[in-house]
């Protein structure tokens, strides 16, 4: 009886409420999911984010009162359209503008490794600079390029790989939208494969889609578009199709290069409508499922398919260019070859991997080159400025005149007013050396002081000082008539005492355009010689002032 009665059961792990409740809160976890929009300043970011997460946009929406962050964030719940449950979390990042410094700062907050499978990039054009489409695709498709590639880890090579697989069977199993769902037996269990020009590039499957804001100032009321705000090449809208065919053009080129990467093209305008069609698509895309569970369905097997939340059905639209709506998954090189004749959607595909090469051995066309013929660049380039005034240091410029001018004969300027047949005789002192006294006032000065003189028959320069026995005798002598010498500059008579007593003859002075230059030399020789034994004499004349003779001296001279 004993052994019939059952084992006492094992005993429970020591985790097993943690993996029970583990497992109720993954089953109850909401799902997060991000989207990256990526765009230039003024491009209508802030109007998407707030578009994507059904938020009023920003009082600030002039650009001179804006502030823009380095990383822009904000969040929201998504409910369904009770409004009862929350299907997902959905976070929005923002960067300000394709620096380096903005960018470089993604990948800290969005790390490819845990949130590629669960991000979408949105790269956004603003219809105002249509000539700047390309280049901004190009910079923002490389940088995307560049953050799957991570930190290179196992778990990353992974992601990428379910990630390429799943957007992949996207393309193969997508069907446009209907009003009526379709019967099993019309869905094939046979993949076509991937058109021409499809996913060449987006290696890691990232879910992308192209919006072009402001599309509303396409078709606006300017006569030429380019005066305004839009800028479309200054175009004349009313110049048969040529309008119509320039729109035309840009849109064939954007629907090929996101064929490439397998993103959507959207047209949006400040109108709800088209905001919440593209709303409508990102959380369509978010919530693709994965390719396993895809290609697991069968064709008769379509009701237990893996459902999508958030089902996507507006239909494809390319002829109202202000809401053009291009699903990844519908276009193809012949739907883009509809649109307008002429444009061969291969030579831009191989003009975009010629852009992408950065090599300057491939001379093949250039996509830039080729849309810049297309739509020329009229946007308002700031005035050159002015070059640089980057004057002489003062010491560099004093040192080239000084060599230049030490080089020169004549750099003496004295040398302009002298007489080049005077020749400076020996044993002259002072300034007889020189030639001041060949100057044209000096000259002048001269001539009229020898006529007053000779009209009032007086001394007029007083020279008997010089042949004065008294002034001859040196030091010891008798002191010398106390008399001034005073130069005269209207005419007037030169005297140089007011002397009672008889002057010896004058020696009148000769005038410059005397042949006999050695005797004028002379007599100012004599007169300078006499004007400086008068200061050697000084000295004594203030001992002999009280004597009788000195008493005497100073009556005369006074």
């Amino acid at each position: 009886m004993e052994n019939s009665r059952p084992s006492s059961p094992e005993a429970p792990p020591q985790d097993l409420w943690s993996s029970i409740l583990d497992s109720v809160s993954t089953s109850r976890s909401t799902p997060a999911k991000q989207v990256v929009v990526l765009g230039e300043p003024s491009s209508g970011k802030s109007t998407l984010a707030s578009a994507l997460l059904q938020k009023p946009v920003p009082e600030e929406t002039k650009e001179e009162h804006r502030t823009d962050f380095a990383l822009g964030y904000d969040w929201a719940d998504v409910r369904d359209d009770a409004d009862e449950d929350t299907l997902a979390r959905l976070s929005v990042y923002t960067v300000p503008s394709s620096a380096p410094a903005y960018s470089s700062l993604l990948p800290f907050f969005v790390p490819p490794r845990s949130s590629l499978p669960h991000t979408l990039i949105m790269v956004v054009l603003d219809w105002t600079r249509p000539w700047s489409f390309i280049q901004e695709l190009e910079i923002w498709l490389e940088w995307v390029e560049q953050w799957v590639k991570g930190d290179g880890s196992r778990e990353l090579d992974i992601a990428k790989e379910e990630n390429r697989e799943r957007i992949q069977a996207h393309w193969q199993h997508y069907a446009e939208p209907s009003a009526e769902p379709l019967p099993p037996t019309s869905v094939s269990g046979t993949l076509l494969p991937l058109g021409p020009g499809t996913l060449t590039h987006n290696s890691a499957g990232v879910s992308i889609v192209v919006v072009c804001t402001k599309a509303d100032l396409i078709d606006e009321g300017n006569d030429i578009i380019g005066t305004g705000t839009s800028g479309m090449g200054g175009m004349v809208k009313g110049n048969g199709g040529e309008w119509e065919e320039r729109t035309d053009s840009i849109m064939q080129v954007l629907r090929t290069i996101c064929l490439k990467y397998g993103a959507g093209l959207f047209y949006t305008t400040p109108q709800p409508t088209t905001l919440q069609v593209l709303r409508q698509y990102v959380l369509h895309t978010l919530f693709v499922p994965p390719a396993s569970s895809l290609a697991a369905a069968a064709p008769t097997e379509v009701a237990s398919a893996p459902r999508n939340p958030f089902p996507f059905q507006h239909k494809p639209n390319t002829l109202d260019r202000d809401k053009i709506v291009i699903p990844a998954g519908w276009d193809s090189w012949g739907k883009i070859a509809v649109l307008r004749d002429g444009f061969d959607a291969k030579l831009w595909g191989e003009a975009w991997e010629n852009d992408l090469d950065h090599s300057d051995e491939n001379e093949g066309a250039r996509a830039q080159h080729l849309y810049a013929n297309l739509v020329p660049d009229l946007s308002r380039k700031p005035p050159p400025l002015p070059p640089l005034n980057n004057p002489t240091p003062e010491q560099v410029f004093l040192a080239k005149n000084y060599d230049e001018n030490a080089k020169k004969p004549d750099r003496d300027p004295r040398g302009a007013f002298r007489n080049p047949n005077e020749t400076a005789s020996a044993g002259i002192v002072g300034p007889m050396g020189s030639s001041s006294f060949n100057l044209p006032n000096v000259e002048r000065a001269l001539t009229e002081m020898e006529s007053v003189a000779v009209a009032a028959g007086a001394n007029p320069l007083n020279m008997s000082t010089a042949r004065d026995p008294r002034a001859m005798s040196g030091r010891g002598g008798i002191r010398p008539p106390n008399a001034g010498l005073s130069i005269p500059t209207g005419g007037a008579s030169l005297a140089l005492g007011r002397s009672a007593a008889p002057s010896p003859a004058p020696l009148s002075a000769t005038t410059p355009n005397s042949a006999d230059d050695q005797s004028q030399h002379q007599a100012l020789k004599a007169f300078f010689d006499n004007l400086i034994n008068k200061r050697n004499t000084r000295a004594d004349d203030k001992s002999a002032a009280k004597s009788p003779d000195g008493d005497n001296g100073a009556d005369e001279g006074s």
